[in-house]
């Protein structure tokens, strides 16, 4: 009972929170100016368009694969690198300057140097998001694998569980609360770098949208595409990340 009551007070706050967020838009769009802070209703208007011609849906739809598709192949390929790293300390000494070098360059960089050597293709645009996200799933898989109870390890052992075995019944286990971490993180970085991917290289997309309306000055387009991606983006971390989280963390 007292759970059903928490959980209706934080929507009750999350709905008013919403509610002064938008009145404090209004205010500040009426004493600044329409055209520099469209009010929620012009920028209502101007989503509804989009909506009406079907853009919205084209774009934003092409933008979420490419992150789903980006997404999958930072976690498939970070997960499997944190695991060799964790678990094998001479190939974590070989390694760990690789992993320093890619999570200390710059996003922009990698995006910039993938368009010059593979084209403005869309392989060039994937690789490049995926290579910015690989290295944190690396680091939060690594320090996963370095928590792992050694007991059970040793009674993996003993009973002389085949590796597969291990890897599904005791690794994977105790490392979901960290691959939740990475998953939850990894998609809010994800779809800014996809933005930026789109923005340089790419003719379609949410972020080829924003700067199409840059280079219009329409700030009220801007806007209204950039809540429709973010409300997206919440909507998955609300429906599909959290979840997961409360699963893998089910045993605290």
């Amino acid at each position: 009972m007292r759970s059903t009551y928490s959980t209706a007070y934080s929507h009750i706050y999350t709905i008013l929170s919403i509610i002064a967020l938008l009145a404090l838009w209004q205010a500040g769009s009426y004493w600044i100016s329409d055209q520099l802070l469209p009010s929620p209703v012009t920028v209502l208007e101007r989503l509804l368009d989009e909506i009406a011609t079907n853009t919205l849906f084209y774009h934003t739809g092409i933008t979420l694969l490419r992150v789903i598709i980006s997404f999958s192949i930072a976690m498939a390929i970070g997960i499997t690198i944190g695991l060799l790293m964790g678990s094998n300390k001479k190939l974590n000494l070989l390694l760990d300057p690789w992993l320093l070098f890619f999570l200390n360059i710059p996003a922009l960089v990698i995006i910039i140097l993938a368009y010059i050597w593979a084209g403005l293709t869309e392989v060039a645009a994937i690789t490049a998001v995926a290579i910015n996200k690989i290295p944190n799933v690396v680091v939060t898989i690594r320090e996963g694998v370095r928590t792992l109870d050694p007991q059970i390890q040793h009674m993996a052992k003993i009973f002389r569980l085949k590796p597969a075995q291990r890897l599904r019944h005791i690794v994977i286990p105790q490392l979901l609360p960290y691959i939740a971490i990475a998953a939850r993180s990894g998609i809010a970085l994800i779809w800014k770098i996809v933005l930026v991917v789109e923005l340089l290289g790419r003719s379609n997309g949410v972020g080829f949208q924003l700067y199409l309306y840059f280079q219009l000055f329409d700030i009220a387009s801007i806007i209204a595409w950039a809540l429709t991606f973010i409300i997206i983006m919440q909507c998955v971390d609300y429906f599909i990340l959290q979840p997961l989280e409360n699963y893998a963390n089910r045993w605290r």
